[in-house]
């Protein structure tokens, strides 16, 4: 693959902030830090000639669409949805991704927090978390190329799509206000009572320690924590899962997430 400096660096000025990528994976450590300055970009890309580009989903958001695996097409479902709100998903910047999706660029509202949502619908997310990121053109993957289908400019999503896909969510907390007690369990309180708690009996062991890797991960929790959080909750069950077990378990929920950040 070709040297990518020169779409980094326009990129940036451009006011993304840049990732460089092997394959799906950041090169650099990122998380909650400032964008890249282009002097840093191109020492980076000195260092890793040959690395593809993401951008975080720092103000703006993705429409993630997608043919999964268990037959779940996202395309279906977008069109199913448009039947439905035919005024919500308009015209933006798209791309195509190399795995044969499409990804629709949303900048994000003042006025409305965009939660982010894995599994909105069958095979489309929704990645709008500030340490997110998707993987943009010209980048390829497996010698495929990720290509941006038009060149509109990233239109800002309509209010109500932004109400819709917050509803629903499997990973976020609920919008709770938290200036007073409200006495409602947040998802984040339920992640605290498994680790203190265990994983519940031998027909729900598996599925709960899928869950609380998930929002764990979701929540950027670096991996090699969350795994010892599971080992606390795997520690704290009556019937403690096999570490086999557990190690796979944990490993395919942390694939799923690299694949669903990458684009």
């Amino acid at each position: 693959m070709k040297n990518l400096i020169n779409y980094a660096i326009a990129y940036a000025k451009a006011g993304f902030s840049v990732l460089p990528m092997h394959d799906k994976q950041p090169l650099i450590k990122f998380a909650d830090q400032p964008p890249l300055t282009t002097n840093e970009i191109t020492k980076l890309w000195k260092q890793y000639p040959f690395a593809s580009i993401a951008l975080r989903t720092t103000n703006f958001f993705v429409v993630d669409i997608d043919e999964h695996d268990g037959g779940q097409d996202g395309f279906k479902s977008i069109q199913e949805f448009k039947n439905k709100h035919p005024d919500l998903l308009t015209h933006t910047l798209t791309q195509a991704t190399a795995g044969g999706g499409q990804q629709r660029f949303y900048l994000k509202r003042d006025d409305t927090t965009i939660h982010q949502n894995i599994g909105w619908l069958p095979g489309v997310d929704i990645k709008a978390h500030k340490n997110n990121y998707v993987v943009v053109a010209p980048s390829e993957r497996n010698g495929k190329k990720y290509e941006w289908l038009n060149h509109d400019p990233i239109v800002t999503a309509p209010k109500q799509l932004i109400q819709l896909i917050n509803k629903n969510n499997n990973y976020a907390d609920d919008d709770i206000s938290f200036d007073k007690f409200s006495g409602l369990k947040t998802k984040t309180t339920l992640l605290f009572e498994t680790i203190s708690n265990g994983l519940g009996n031998n027909g729900s062991r598996n599925n709960n320690l899928t869950s609380l890797v998930g929002g764990l991960l979701f929540r950027n929790v670096e991996p090699e924590d969350a795994y010892n959080l599971a080992c606390i909750a795997n520690s704290n069950t009556n019937d403690p899962l096999p570490d086999k077990e557990l190690n796979t378990t944990f490993s395919s929920v942390q694939k799923k997430e690299i694949r669903r950040r990458g684009g």
